[in-house]
Parts: C-alpha cells; sequence; structure tokens
C-alpha cells in the first residue's frame, strides 16, 4: 500500500511537472504571439501614420528656441535647418524672428534663403518678424522684402502720450478668419512685442487695436503669419498652433 502511494505521488509529480513545463510552454507562446502582434501593429502604425516633420528656418533672428519649446511642449521635435532641401521637404515650416528687417533680409539673400521662402508649397507660419518680413516692404530700415503679402510694414506713430512704443504686452484679437482660428478664439488676448505693424489689408485673418487697427495675423494660399507670439500667448497660442499642425 505504501508503495502504491509512493508511485503515485511520484506519477502526480510528474504530471505537475509536465503540466507546468506545459503552461510556461504556453505562456511563452502566447507573449511571443502577442508581441509579435504588437510589433506589426507598430510598423503598421508607422506606415499608417507617419511622423509630421515640421521645420524651423533658421538664421540671424532670435526667438527660434522659444518656438521649439512650444512645438516640443505639443508633442512635435522640430528641426531647426538652414538647408533648403530639408525645408522643401517638410510637413510644416515655420519662419520666426524677432530683430531687424533691413538685417534680417541681407542675411536671408546672402544664404538664398529668401528663394526658398517663398518657393514653399507646403504651408508656412510667420511669427513677428518673419511676418514682415513677408510682406512687401519695410520702413524698418528702408527693407526690400519677399514680397508674398504685397503690403507695406510701418512704424507706430504715438498719438498721445499713453501710446507707448514698442506696443508691448497683451491684446485681443478680432475678426478672425479660418485657417489659424476658430469662432472660439474671436477677443482672446496674445502677446504682442513689436515696433512696426502691417495696415489692414486683403491678407488680414485678424485684427487688433493698438494706436490704431492693424492685422495680427495674415494669409494668402499655403502662407500664414502672426504679428504676436503663439509660443509666448500661453494656452490660446497653443491652440493656434495647433490649428497650424493641423493644415
Amino acid at each position: 500500500m505504501a508503495f502504491f502511494i509512493f508511485q503515485l505521488r511520484i506519477y502526480k509529480t510528474g504530471l505537475l511537472q509536465i503540466y507546468t513545463v506545459w503552461q510556461l510552454f504556453i505562456n511563452h507562446t502566447v507573449i511571443c504571439y502577442d508581441n509579435l502582434l504588437l510589433l506589426q501593429l507598430n510598423i503598421k502604425k508607422e506606415n499608417g501614420e507617419r511622423k509630421m516633420d515640421v521645420a524651423i528656418i533658421k538664421y540671424n533672428a532670435g526667438n527660434i528656441y522659444s518656438v521649439n519649446y512650444a512645438l516640443k511642449r505639443l508633442g512635435v521635435s522640430p528641426v531647426i535647418t538652414a538647408d533648403p532641401e530639408v525645408l522643401s521637404k517638410a510637413d510644416k515650416v515655420i519662419f520666426p524672428g524677432v530683430g531687424e528687417a533691413q538685417t534680417t533680409m541681407a542675411h536671408l539673400q546672402e544664404h538664398k534663403l529668401d528663394a526658398v521662402i517663398k518657393d514653399l508649397k507646403q504651408p508656412v507660419l510667420g511669427i513677428c518678424l518673419g511676418m514682415q518680413l513677408m510682406c512687401r516692404h519695410s520702413e524698418e530700415g528702408d527693407a526690400e522684402c519677399l514680397g508674398i503679402f504685397d503690403t507695406e510694414v510701418k512704424r507706430f506713430i504715438p498719438h498721445r502720450h499713453e501710446d507707448k512704443v514698442p506696443h508691448m504686452g497683451w491684446n485681443t484679437i478680432t475678426q478672425v478668419k479660418d485657417g489659424l482660428f476658430t469662432a472660439q478664439l474671436e477677443n482672446k488676448f496674445v502677446y504682442f512685442v513689436h515696433s512696426y505693424y502691417v495696415p489692414v489689408n486683403e491678407y488680414t485673418a485678424a485684427t487688433t487695436n493698438y494706436i490704431l487697427p492693424f492685422s495680427a495675423s495674415l494669409h494668402k494660399d499655403n502662407f500664414y503669419a502672426t504679428q504676436f507670439h503663439p509660443e509666448k500667448s500661453g494656452s490660446v497660442g497653443e491652440v493656434i498652433l495647433r490649428n497650424f499642425l493641423k493644415l
């Protein structure tokens, strides 16, 4: 009887070991299969949802890295470049800037970036000086600019003691149009720093009033521009940048 019980225990132990090995095999197979499916899904995702390429034009102007950080907060990793081929192949291009018009235009022309920017076919966003350089002419340094928008850039002339130049701080945008803006952005505050302005014209996509009404944003074909700094305009600026990335 004792011998039979001993054999039964050995038999049960053997079955348990076989069962354990079998379970390990099944679990390992399931894990491998799940990993294979995950790998296939990732491959399909990469093939079906290609990562967006966003390029920031690198030139002798400030504020480039503020725009870079703002985009990274939105989950986008842009490349900062002056390479014409990289710029032409990007899905979106951003033309930021804080500086002086005449000096900056001379730099763009020296490096042949003026022709590159005008020939871009994808959505392009000019910010602050970038917007002004997209115009035909600027009173700042009597600069001949890119001419994408057939309009002038003029200097603010104070009319009252309280009219300070530069226009610096928060102000509202009104009469917003489709593209970068939605109706919910009407009368929202954004951040400005500028001494020159673009008068309201046929390309105006949003308006702000400081000393006089002026263009807070411009739009023509694939070219979009803001006089204000969306990268410094908090949650409203994030919405505007997201809208640009969705174009």
